[in-house]
């Protein structure tokens, strides 16, 4: 299989790649050069966002698929696609859960309506409207039956550039006491990245087409799990201090954001998130390893690039230690 990755050297774009060439597909990736390219693929850089800054792509070659990452603005995704439409067999977008309305109805399915506003070759807005901006831009080049929509719910795993599960491994890897979001047994939601890339690659050899919604399935993990798997791998001797919602609402500490992965339970936005219906995804092939590998194999990762996951272009995440030890009550700087 020949695939074209647009991007490919960051999170889920450069899981992509190395699951492709570690299938024995052959690789191209186009993207600006900014980060070292996989070894053991053909690179074509350029600017989507610069007058002329597909040249590369023009005339460069023939796919059997495209992957395309792109969170931008929706024309990038017009333009690239219409360049390669008769070029490439399958127009692969990885879209996001986003896209649906809020709120979202419990196990909304991939029939859930969609975001106003969203134009396929528009600037860049909101997050929502972009992504769906992107899906519309590849349909109308590749139709429905050429077209593939991953809308993802929250990806974890090595390379992530979000940080966070890379702030929850450097905050129990300092020890101490720590503030662990209750309840214990919270069900969580995530997928790999390179689940998700497996999947991916599955659709393309399946002949997959349409949306599908990626994410693990209930029951994946749970924040316990999660953090007592963060524990084991650090070596830490972190004392995990669990504390009612109730308490860090009260607190004005923001889920998600300043304590990442966590939502509140019975609240809508945990019901939106992580109340998703995946058994189309499932039912064409995903597999989601254990959480406990997905922890082990970031926290490696992140050894590696010296303890600090690269920035990536949203919102940082993560809480003040400060407002942590006041919540906990134990001295500021200790915590």
């Amino acid at each position: 299989m020949r695939l074209l990755v647009l991007g490919g050297t960051e999170f889920v774009g450069r899981a992509v790649v190395e699951a492709a060439l570690g299938r024995g597909w052959e690789v191209t990736v186009f993207n600006r050069g900014r980060h070292r390219t996989v070894p053991g693929v053909r690179a074509l850089h350029g600017d989507r966002t610069a007058p002329d800054g597909l040249a590369a792509l023009d005339g460069g070659g023939e796919w059997d698929a495209v992957v395309d990452t792109w969170s931008a603005a929706p024309r990038a995704v017009n333009e690239t696609a219409r360049l390669l439409r008769g070029r490439a067999g399958r127009y692969v977008y990885v879209s996001s859960c986003s896209v649906y309305e809020w709120p979202r109805p419990a196990g909304h399915t991939e029939e859930t309506a969609v975001v106003a506003g969203a134009r396929a070759d528009a600037g860049q807005t909101e997050y929502a409207q972009d992504k769906l901006g992107g899906e519309l831009a590849a349909v109308e080049s590749f139709g429905p039956d050429g077209s593939v929509l991953v809308r993802a719910g929250q990806i974890l795993g090595p390379y992530e550039n979000v940080g966070r599960l890379p702030w929850w491994l450097n905050r129990i890897a300092r020890g101490g006491p720590v503030l662990a979001p209750g309840p214990r047994d919270l069900a969580l939601r995530f997928v790999d990245a390179r689940d998700l890339a497996e999947w991916t690659l599955g659709a393309v050899e399946a002949g997959l087409s349409g949306p599908y919604n990626l994410v693990g399935p209930t029951g994946h993990a749970t924040m316990g799990e999660l953090l007592e798997a963060c524990r084991r791998v650090t070596g830490s001797d972190a004392e995990l201090r669990w504390t009612a919602p109730e308490s860090i609402l009260a607190a004005g500490i923001e889920p998600w954001t300043q304590l990442p992965v966590w939502l509140p339970p019975g609240s809508e936005s945990y019901d939106c998130m992580y109340g998703m219906d995946v058994s189309r995804a499932l039912a064409t092939g995903l597999v989601c390893r254990p959480a406990v590998e997905t922890v082990a194999d970031t926290w490696r990762w992140l050894q590696g690039v010296g303890g600090e996951a690269p920035a990536g272009a949203g919102r940082a995440v993560g809480l003040d230690p400060d407002v942590e030890a006041r919540l906990l009550g134990v001295p500021t700087g200790r915590s």
